[in-house]
């Protein structure tokens, strides 16, 4: 999901300076701009003529190389009788075992991914700016992937870094005797480019070749990337629409011969079953999905033989008509490294293209990345390694937990977790020597998991450890306090569910202080029933001046909320994994831990 910032801090300041990204070895020849015709489809199954491409993908791994606490931790099976089962799922050392269990007896087997590999990552990647995500993809033989939003929260230098290796720029290397080599995959990122140059930071496509079998990876992150990462971090780039640009690097491939294309896309829909085997295409192809995936699928060239998608964190493998008509897969395998996705591309040796009928894209189906099979023995090591020299920090408790505080994994508008740490913020920076707040806002796309009741390690049932407390809140954003007239503070409740927020609402979590009612029955701005936003119980006042807490990500307008960049009297206070750390602290203890909120400040009417 959309989220972030760049990391801040000793640990997470910027690198500056300009990425010049070098093609990945192996496999994957990068291949620089060229020109094409468009190749009629193939819809004829020949023996020996035609040969199964096997296509492993997932997306929105970001840095869960342990598997994810709580509900975050979990994807929903339908079963045969109707009704649904949670199965814990997720961790590279299963995600590994998974992917090289599902390649055997295939010859022709590429694996992609479809962005936000790092970036909002735990502490045991994120505290090495993700140098061990990047050290696991490489050995479980990730051939390719998109850039996802998330792959700028640190900014461009960084992300060539990422690349093409070497020590951090300010902490050096983490581990004595070895330099950080980058990514053996190339990532793709076909539209953004230099401001200045108007050339891709990054090669827009490369070509995946086996035995005389092409296939052409194109990758796109989603054109909104700036409105949800910092500024600084996509300082100096341009974003691009993406079906514009799927469209003309597929007639470049095709100029130079390559038929077989998949675009790699960080943007997605959201399906209408949570159950990640649910039918997407009951009631006919695409009629399962919705959300901005949809129209660009129905844009892309027939050209395009298959679609990777990404960014929303749902599963989902459906078939969508591109603008001939003709069912065309789009896949998404959930996130966290929860679910792969199967693709079965049938390749035509003759036509060099992908064999595609009316009646469907391609087999495509997602598979659990389950926890009961064996681990892959060399992530086992390398998480060991890493945790190793995360411990010291890591393993330290700040506060305790009397049952599973869900946040990311919870399916409601308002949340336990988003309640918790709204009341830390405004807690932290209420005083008047700290900025007086009076209310505080936290967006949900920078709440990255659950705080879960089960110890994670050896610290224990109900221990919130820093490690955990990190997972929650990655992005180490500065809070500000802010002066909002009653009125901009209604424009933004407005914003969470009218502009670029209609069609999927972004509801802020808000501290106990405020309280109002979500109308869905209604639609746009009128969703928020105006007279009901009260702070402390008194009606809000459009002409009175409100102290108004958040991180420096929501002040700055970020996730669609332009109402808060005309705030004044700026003061920026503490970070705010701080605040959530010593909220914990000050509110709980072994023999009193801290009960989950009711999460009820927002009356929601359905």
């Amino acid at each position: 999901m959309p989220a972030r910032p760049q990391r801040r801090g000793a640990a997470r300041r910027l690198a500056t300076g300009v990425a010049v990204l070098a093609a990945a070895a192996g496999v994957l020849t990068a291949v620089g701009p060229a020109g094409a015709d468009t190749a009629a489809a193939s819809d004829k199954h020949r023996p020996g003529r035609t040969v199964d491409v096997q296509l492993l993908s997932f997306n929105d791994l970001h840095g869960n190389l342990e598997p994810p606490q709580g509900s975050s931790g979990t994807v929903t099976e339908t079963q045969p009788d109707g009704t649904t089962k949670t199965i814990p799922a997720g961790g590279a050392e299963y995600l590994a075992a998974s992917l090289r269990n599902a390649r055997k007896g295939h010859d022709y087997s590429v694996t992609a991914a479809g962005g936000d590999m790092i970036g909002a990552s735990p502490l045991l990647s994120g505290l090495f700016h993700d140098e061990p995500t990047i050290e696991a993809l490489n050995k479980l033989d990730l051939d390719v992937t998109a850039v996802g939003n998330h792959e700028f929260d640190e900014g461009r230098a960084e992300l060539s870094r990422i690349q093409n290796g070497g020590c951090h720029p300010k902490e050096g290397c983490y581990e004595k005797g070895k330099t950080f080599p980058g990514a053996d995959f190339p990532y793709l990122a076909a539209n953004v480019t230099d401001e200045k140059t108007g050339k891709p930071i990054l090669k827009p496509y490369t070509v995946w070749k086996h035995k005389g079998v092409k296939i052409g990876f194109i990758g796109v992150t989603l054109e909104g990337t700036p409105d949800i990462v910092t500024a600084e971090g996509v300082k100096g780039l341009k974003f691009h629409d993406e079906v514009e640009t799927v469209n003309k690097y597929a007639k470049e491939l095709q100029r130079e011969g390559v038929k077989s294309i998949v675009a790699l896309i960080h943007e997605g829909g959201l399906p209408a079953s949570a159950s990640y085997n649910d039918d997407c295409d009951n009631g006919g192809a695409g009629k399962g999905i919705s959300g901005p995936i949809v129209d660009i699928a129905k844009n892309i060239s027939p050209t395009v033989d298959a679609l990777v998608t990404g960014h929303t964190h749902q599963a989902y493998t459906c078939t969508i008509p591109d603008p001939s008509g003709t069912p065309r897969t789009v896949t998404s395998a959930a996130s966290f490294g929860r679910l792969y996705t199967d693709t079965t591309l049938t390749y035509d040796r003759r036509t060099g293209d992908i064999v595609r009928t009316n009646v469907k894209g391609a087999d495509a189906a997602n598979h659990v990345v389950d926890r009961d099979q064996p681990k892959a023995p060399d992530m086992t090591s390398l998480i060991g390694r890493w945790n190793k020299l995360a411990a010291p920090i890591a393993n330290k408790p700040v506060g305790y937990i009397s049952a599973d505080v869900n946040g990311r994994g919870s399916t409601a508008y308002e949340t336990p977790l988003g309640d918790v740490i709204a009341d830390g913020q405004l807690e932290a920076l209420s005083p008047a020597d700290k900025g007086g707040a009076q209310l505080a806002f936290m967006n949900p796309g920078g709440i990255r998991s659950d705080l879960a009741h089960k110890a994670s390690g050896s610290e224990g049932d109900g221990v919130v450890t820093y490690g955990e407390a990190f997972t929650v809140q990655p992005f180490t954003n500065m809070m500000n306090v802010i002066d909002l007239t009653g009125s901009q503070l209604i424009s933004a409740l407005q914003q969470q569910v009218s502009g670029s927020n209609e069609a999927s609402p972004k509801i802020l979590q808000v501290s106990k202080s405020l309280t109002y009612t979500l109308d869905l029955t209604k639609s746009g701005k009128d969703r928020i029933v105006t007279d009901t936003v009260k702070l402390n119980g008194e009606p809000i006042d459009p002409a009175k001046t409100y102290r108004v807490a958040m991180n420096e990500f929501l002040a700055g307008g970020g996730d669609g909320f332009p109402a808060f960049k005309d705030g004044k009297n700026k003061l920026v206070g503490a970070s705010d994994l701080d605040a959530f750390t010593a909220y914990l602290g000050a509110h709980s203890s072994q023999s009193s831990p801290l009960d989950p909120p009711k999460a009820d400040r927002i009356t929601i009417v359905k």
